[in-house]
């Protein structure tokens, strides 16, 4: 990073509100930022939790505080999510962040969990940071005149890249965001990936234009510990019908040993059985485990998610419904 960059206003606001915060940027984040401001598309690869999302999201604050006259009134940021639990958790972290900064960027979030007032709102005037799942961007590029909501846009970010590439939603991102640039020459695309194999085939799917782009790899690892659980005596399980319940005495200590614990089942059914057992198995459990499905009630997933992050809930029994987990704060 070069002495001007660390000089600018838009670095010196940010270093004095994470040295506020007794916080210090990690290096793959210090360099997105760097790159960002140079006009550089890219990927961020970094572990689970570590900040992926300030990484670019603060580059694009950095970049406005620095050159102002760069960005007009209108949204400035597309974040794309796969998940819409995701999408809250991401846009209040933003919300927050902002705040205290002190910008008065308004953050929204336009799913099928939107009620069609707020759609409505943002159709007629866009958020400064519009965070949105695939098919949610498909519906809003099917809109009359749609071009309008993008004219002012400066970066397009693709969240957890690794589970949209080679799907049909990874598909649709691309095309949602070819059609973007169409619009937008000098629009700034990113992607924000957890470790990923094919690193230079996933830049190149979502990023295949003749731009500036670089690849930024966090150099911080994180530790994963994974251990099998398994019965004391494997002849014994019945040949059906058990769907793993007879380990339900292995996984209450887990889980009360554990500060937060997801309990993944394959079907909702599942999901309802098990949380059953568990509650009869250790009734303590009333009021501190949850279940999460795509039919549970919109208010009540929303209450459960947040109540995850927060550390109230001990556990959530769910379908892939939350596979990308919440968004644990780094």
């Amino acid at each position: 990073m070069t002495e001007k960059f660390l000089n600018s206003t838009g670095y010196q606001i940010i270093k004095k509100w994470m040295d506020e915060k007794d916080r210090e940027p990690f290096s793959f984040q210090s360099e997105t930022w760097f790159k960002f401001s140079n006009n550089y598309s890219g990927m961020v690869i970094a572990p689970t939790g570590f900040g992926k999302t300030f990484s670019v999201f603060l580059a694009v604050v950095i970049d406005y505080m620095n050159h102002p006259e760069n960005y007009k009134p209108g949204m400035k940021l597309l974040w794309i999510t796969p998940l819409r639990a995701l999408a809250k958790d991401i846009a209040k972290a933003m919300s927050e962040a902002l705040d205290e900064i002190g910008l008065d960027w308004e953050v929204s979030v336009r799913n099928g969990d939107t009620p069609k007032n707020i759609r409505a709102k943002q159709t007629k005037k866009m958020p400064d940071i519009l965070i949105i799942t695939p098919e949610s961007l498909h519906l809003l590029l099917a809109q009359k005149q749609h071009q309008k909501f993008f004219n002012k846009l400066q970066c397009i970010v693709v969240d957890e890249w690794h589970e949209l590439l080679s799907s049909k939603r990874g598909v649709m991102t691309e095309l949602a965001v070819s059609r973007i640039f169409s619009y937008q020459k000098k629009l700034r695309i990113w992607g924000i990936t957890a470790t990923i194999g094919n690193l230079e085939e996933a830049m190149e799917v979502l990023i295949p234009y003749d731009i500036k782009k670089t690849k930024i790899v966090a150099k911080e690892k994180k530790k994963i510990e994974i251990k099998s659980v398994f019965p004391d005596d494997v002849e014994v399980l019945p040949w059906a019908g058990h769907l793993g319940t007879k380990l339900v005495d292995k996984i209450i200590p887990i889980i009360l040993e554990s500060q937060t614990t997801l309990v993944f089942t394959n079907t909702r059914s599942q999901a309802e059985m098990w949380y059953q057992v568990l509650l009869n198995t250790h009734p303590d459990f009333a009021g501190q485990i949850a279940i999460h499905h795509s039919s549970v009630d919109k208010d009540i997933r929303i209450w459960i998610e947040e109540n995850l992050s927060s550390g109230y809930l001990k556990a959530v029994i769910s379908t892939s419904s939350l596979d990308l987990g919440v968004d644990f704060k780094p």
